[in-house]
């Protein structure tokens, strides 16, 4: 519904660059997905209507991964920001993919552990 979907030009301008220095290639939507089933529903319809689908986090990457250049769905998946669960024992910790380095540093502190700048592997 409408707070979870936008057609607005600002709103796709916004999720059609990064911090690369390719030109700005806007989606055709935006979507706001806050749960896994709601990603796996949007990825049915888009593959049965054969629209690309683009990744959006921050958008603060370098390589205009978020470029949609062929149109499509952009799936900003910043709502999608619980920590699900920490194991200290083994320096794991489960996260939904809107969660932000500094949300994680937050929710560590205090646990003799952060997370830092140029780690690799979260999933």
């Amino acid at each position: 519904g409408a707070p979870n979907v936008s057609t607005a030009t600002a709103v796709r301008e916004q999720h059609g660059h990064d911090e690369s220095m390719h030109p700005c290639a806007p989606p055709d939507a935006v979507v706001w997905p806050q749960s896994v089933g709601q990603v796996q529903e949007l990825a049915k319809l888009c593959h049965r209507c054969h629209v690309p689908m683009v990744p959006f986090g921050t958008g603060t990457g370098l390589e205009g991964g978020v470029n949609a250049v062929q149109g499509g769905v952009c799936f900003d998946l910043s709502r999608m920001d619980t920590i699900a669960e920490l194991s200290l024992e083994d320096f794991s910790v489960t996260v939904e993919p809107g969660v932000t380095r500094k949300a994680l540093n937050s929710h560590l502190r205090g646990t003799g552990l952060w997370f830092p700048v140029g780690t690799v592997g979260i999933g």
